[in-house]
């Protein structure tokens, strides 16, 4: 065989291998980046709007955070529909507030499903009142989630339960958490040094959603509903006596919220030639809400209630 012929074959005997390894150990360093953006998400529904942004801000990327009660829907007394609970099942995770506030709840635990249903109350010192519908009964009241202090606790509710999902990433769970109670800790502060400059304690809100609000702060909640939930309406002995008791405080601020007739509050305001103002449960939200701005607004309208 001729030499130039023999040494062709060589090369190409030498050459062929070696750019096979070339492109396949190529190939591979182009597929490991796929399979870490391909990182299976933890899928968490939250009961409504602030648990939802709870579990955003302690999952971030490693969870698909999603929402059970629409956004703008009232939670008290909502109900799932047949599509929400195959929604649920398909979980990992449920982020319930807890004292009765999701009635519903009872209905899923008894569907079989491999979800781990986390309640957020857990750990938190719960106020009884009485039953709006049988007054010889008593309620857990469920509205924790307007105290920054019991948020914390929430929090860490979330966060302990997504570890026990994913052990794995149990670092990135708790730094989040913890960055989050930080800030709980930052409108904590700020609320205590603000209303420490008011002289008056008493505000009127639209139903009794501010209790462990006023409690951690020192205030008093008086309400036009005497209940719960914000869908029952005022009698006009509620409305007579609110009025009265306004001009007894020297009140000039009527709250209401978001998802009620305003036209309810604007009553007594004009009967005591005061003003309206939202002080909001954050019951319901949308994309654009973020729960500390939403209390620093209560906030501040507290301050035009209390300080002036």
């Amino acid at each position: 065989m001729d030499k130039q012929v023999k040494a062709v074959i060589i090369a190409i005997a030498v050459i062929i291998p070696i750019s096979a390894i070339i492109v396949w150990n190529s190939n591979q360093s182009i597929s490991l980046p796929v399979t870490s953006t391909n990182e299976q998400k933890i899928i968490a529904i939250a009961s409504f709007y602030p648990l939802y942004e709870f579990t955003k801000q302690v999952g971030k990327e490693k969870v698909d955070a999603s929402i059970l009660v629409p956004f703008g829907a009232e939670p008290h007394d909502w109900e799932p529909t047949v599509k929400d609970l195959q929604k649920l099942q398909q979980a990992d995770l449920v982020v319930i507030n807890g004292v009765g506030f999701e009635n519903w709840v009872h209905d899923f635990e008894s569907i079989e499903s491999n979800a781990v249903i986390v309640d957020t109350s857990t750990g938190i010192s719960i106020i009884k009142t009485l039953d709006d519908h049988d007054e010889h009964e008593s309620v857990g009241d469920p509205h924790i989630w307007l105290n920054p202090v019991m948020v914390k606790k929430q929090v860490e509710n979330i966060a302990n339960a997504l570890m026990e999902i994913d052990p794995a990433n149990k670092e990135y769970y708790n730094t989040n958490a913890d960055l989050y109670i930080a800030k709980l800790d930052d409108l904590d502060n700020k609320i205590k040094e603000e209303l420490s400059q008011c002289d008056k304690k008493d505000f009127i809100a639209f139903h009794s959603a501010f209790t462990y609000f006023a409690n951690q702060y020192g205030l008093q909640q008086h309400t036009i509903l005497e209940s719960n939930e914000p869908q029952a309406e005022p009698t006009a002995t509620n409305l007579e006596n609110i009025i009265k008791l306004a001009k007894n405080l020297e009140i000039n601020v009527i709250f209401t919220e978001e998802a009620v007739d305003v036209r309810t509050s604007e009553v007594i305001a004009k009967e005591i030639d005061g003003r309206v103002l939202v002080l909001s449960p954050i019951e319901i939200g949308d994309e654009n809400t973020d729960y500390i701005e939403k209390m620093e607004q209560n906030l501040l309208h507290l301050k035009e209630a209390l300080c002036n």
